[in-house]
């Protein structure tokens, strides 16, 4: 352990009733490591440091608290019977993801029950399952971004076993696992590494969560890079989202993610697919720049201007830094054919310039979604957004995403527009959740003057109840036709061949009017063009064959694919009427709609 400013660390070991039993010392070396071996122990054993002859704390390395944050640390077998072999992960070109919370994803809110949802996953369509943090917190419930013990995967969720089974169990179902780490800062409660040595940290700034870590000292970028690897040797995970790399700080961020990516790749087995994703509101294309062009060498990256654009465009939200959208269909086109919005022009809400040209980056490496754990759980209530759009848009702009080239990410129960409510819940003792509570509600304060409902008390446990997952809605409608559709939409991205070369060559988008976007898939024949249609708002009146983007190759024709407007999928027409329209070159609805139109050849034309 490192523990530079110390004099002495010694191991105490304790019994089954946390009585010391036993302390040994270890040996310091010149670099402020503290090494030794103690005998005797075996897998289960529990133990703490002792620093100083007095301070008696867990390991920060710990594989396993089962008393908790606060609590002794236990030694942890690592071996276990994977049957995994021979699995070598997902390409970034096949990744589609499906985000999870453990605690809410099923009724027990473990790893092991989660093992029961994989062969509907499977058969759903995606193909990665991305787990919300897992390193362990305070309490029994929390979105995971409090975690202190980066190593030990939370109790509450069933421990190092639950999660090695989990994802063991998703191979085996062709599932490829990541794991979001949160390398940014460490939570306010049981965050014992500046005992160790306040070195870890910097000297007095403060990210929007807490202390800042120091990474421009080797013993810390060491740390957290032996996490990464932690995650990928031992856990077999497939690869990693970096939560917030904005929130690092400027002066040790980029050796350590690109340190980070360099001996991640460097300790993987030849031909082991680990893709490694950031989540950065900059629009930062350092991030997925190759390390040998001087970038961090990341795989890929959040681009989230889709989701803003497209909030502001169903919904109408207009605060924080939807300021900076207007939701138009040729803002949306805009985004779609760059990755992002913002690429170097003036951010109003930021006040100054954001974002860098992606053009030289194909659709893959941008991640997209019209929903995420943020963005439901930081409104007040947790609505998602299927509870505040019409259904029609709500189908639309689910086809928009999953029919673009980008890399799409579900949130769990988008795909059947669960009616749960994803809320801010934590766990944390009085003190630190009372004030928890009044600045959740202070900060939504405005959303419920004049006798509105109370903003749900992130400390009750009723919160976290609220958000569990209610498998059996999916049973019922309109539940069961909304996940037909996504059946459906995931079932065309995995077989149209237009989905096979996502290269920036072969695609384009444009505003066909004030709200209807296109989006047009090209191929060296024409028989594999694929034309997608989305109206957004109000009513889509389209006449094709007008542009260049809009008409089918000479010989062919446009035979619709898809429609959400589909009475399958809740809608009020059948293909058949809607292929009448396309025939006569038109399309028509009294609401948002999207039509997915592939070219075929005309009878008697092209082959």
């Amino acid at each position: 352990v490192w523990a530079p400013d110390r004099r002495q660390v010694e191991v105490a070991v304790l019994d089954d009733h946390d009585h010391e039993v036993g302390r040994h010392p270890l040996t310091r070396a010149a670099d402020g490591y503290f090494a030794g071996a103690v005998p005797g122990l075996g897998a289960g054993s529990r133990y703490l440091y002792v620093l100083d002859g007095e301070v008696r704390r867990p390991d920060p390395a710990s594989r396993y608290q089962p008393e908790g944050v606060h609590g002794p640390s236990a030694v942890v077998d690592p071996s276990f019977a994977w049957t995994d072999q021979g699995w070598q992960g997902r390409p970034l070109e096949e990744i589609i993801l499906y985000e999870v919370h453990i605690g809410t994803a099923t009724p027990d809110g473990t790893f092991e029950s989660f093992i029961e949802r994989l062969p509907y996953l499977q058969s759903l369509g995606v193909t990665t399952i991305e787990i919300m943090p897992v390193a362990d917190f305070p309490g029994t419930r929390n979105w995971g971004y409090d975690g202190v013990s980066l190593f030990a995967p939370a109790r509450a969720y069933g421990g190092p076993d639950g999660l090695k089974r989990l994802v063991d169990a998703a191979h085996s179902q062709g599932l490829a696992v990541f794991q979001d780490v949160v390398y940014n800062h460490l939570g306010p409660d049981g965050n014992y590494l500046r005992d160790f040595s306040p070195h870890y940290f910097t000297s007095g700034e403060q990210t929007p969560w807490g202390e800042a870590i120091d990474f421009t000292r080797p013993e810390v970028r060491a740390f957290v890079i032996a996490n990464a690897l932690y995650w990928a040797h031992e856990y077999h995970v497939d690869g990693l989202r970096l939560d917030a790399t904005h929130a690092l700080l400027e002066a040790g961020r980029k050796q350590m993610l690109r340190e980070l990516t360099e001996q991640v790749r460097a300790n993987l087995p030849a031909g082991r697919n680990f893709v490694l994703c950031a989540e950065d509101d900059r629009n930062d294309t350092w991030l997925i720049t190759p390390s040998a062009r001087g970038g961090a060498g990341m795989d890929a990256i959040w681009a989230d201007d889709f989701h803003h654009e497209i909030q502001v465009a169903v919904a109408g939200d207009n605060e924080g830094y939807f300021v900076d959208y207007t939701g138009s269909a040729a803002d949306v086109a805009a985004t779609l054919r760059q990755g992002w919005f913002y690429t170097g022009q003036r951010s109003e809400f930021r006040g100054r310039n954001r974002g860098t040209d992606p053009s030289a980056f194909d659709p893959p490496h941008f991640i997209y979604s019209i929903q995420n754990h943020d963005q439901i759980g930081n409104r007040a209530f947790g609505e998602r957004l299927s509870a505040y759009v019409g259904r029609a848009t709500y189908r639309a702009v689910s086809c928009l995403l999953l029919l673009s080239p980008y890399t799409p990410l579900l949130f769990q129960g988008q795909e059947w527009a669960a009616e749960t409510p994803f809320l801010f819940f934590t766990d944390h003792e009085p003190a630190l959740g009372e004030l928890v509570t009044t600045g959740r509600r202070k900060e939504f304060a405005h959303f419920v003057a004049f006798q509105g409902p109370e903003i749900p008390d992130p400390q009750a446990s009723s919160s976290f109840e609220a958000s569990k997952l209610r498998w059996d809605e999916i049973e019922d409608l309109p539940h069961t036709q909304t996940l037909d559709l996504y059946r459906e939409l995931l079932s065309l991205r995995q077989s149209l061949p237009a989905f096979r070369d996502r290269t920036r060559a072969h695609w384009d988008s444009t505003a066909l009017d004030d709200n209807t976007v296109a989006l047009r898939y090209s191929s060296p024949t024409g028989q594999d063009d694929l034309l997608l249609v989305v109206n957004l708002k109000d009513a889509l009146h389209v006449t094709l064959n007008e542009d260049t983007l809009t008409t089918p190759p000479t010989g062919y024709r446009w035979q619709v694919l898809l429609s959400s407007d589909d009475i399958r999928f809740g809608g009020p027409h059948s293909l058949t009427d809607l292929q009448m329209a396309v025939d006569a070159a038109g399309l028509a609805a009294g609401h948002p709609v999207a039509v997915a139109l592939q070219a075929v050849p005309e009878a008697g034309g092209a082959q």
